[in-house]
């Protein structure tokens, strides 16, 4: 039996204002809202899910994204709202990558190419 991943969803106290800043960075679209389960839509792919749980703690999901430009994305993320945590690089100088935090306090990595 073949299985693809729908959705990655995320525990919040705020799923709606959570999903509307991802749908935003990310350009994607909220396809639907519940109120305590909000989906944001990328057409074909996996879709990103926010539910209400109360008393959430952060960090329990990590979200990784690549892109050609991580310098300028990373610059649009904190503008937009994001919170810096740190850059590495892996051993050797075969990437960078650099890790943030969404409004909830969510980390996610950006990172150039394909990594």
């Amino acid at each position: 039996m073949a299985l693809k991943i729908a959705n990655v969803t995320v525990n919040t106290a705020r799923p709606s204002e959570l999903a509307a800043w991802w749908a935003g960075v990310l350009g994607g679209e909220i396809v639907n809202d519940w109120g305590e389960y909000v989906t944001v839509g990328f057409g074909d792919g996996p879709a990103l899910s926010f539910q209400y749980v109360e008393n959430t703690e952060p960090g329990r999901i990590h979200i990784d994204l690549t892109t050609e430009d991580a310098e300028a994305t990373v610059k649009r993320f904190v503008a937009a709202g994001a919170t810096h945590v740190a850059d590495h690089e892996a051993p050797g100088g075969a990437f960078t990558w650099t890790v943030l935090k969404d409004p909830d306090g969510n980390e996610f990595c950006i990172a150039a190419g394909g990594h």
